[in-house]
């Protein structure tokens, strides 16, 4: 069964942030680093549940580790339902924290 996925705002604002960023210094590789996100997101869809749990208190609310390059980066979603999934943030490895 396939999850449908939602982005809140906030995430299409650190995609947004992201790809920038990167395009900015080296935009083949920002155009890389969008598909390997892209296909993070295909795997969320199949396997929203193989990723770990942000928290312990919160089962439903997890990450997932995108690799890229030397880091990669990291995106916050929560299991809604039985049907989908919503990713709430992403940023990269070396930020501090989801923006």
């Amino acid at each position: 069964m396939s999850y449908r996925l939602r982005l809140t705002g906030a995430a299409a604002d650190d995609l947004e942030r992201l790809f920038t960023f990167l395009a900015d210094r080296d935009f083949a590789a920002a155009k890389r680093a969008r598909r390997a996100i892209e296909m993070a997101f295909g795997f969320l869809r199949e396997f929203p549940f193989a990723c770990r749990k942000a928290s312990p208190e919160h089962p439903f609310l997890r990450e997932m580790l995108i690799e890229f390059g030397a880091a990669g980066y990291v995106a916050l979603y929560e299991i809604e339902d039985e049907n989908t999934v919503t990713i709430l943030a992403v940023r990269h490895q070396r930020e501090d924290d989801y923006h």
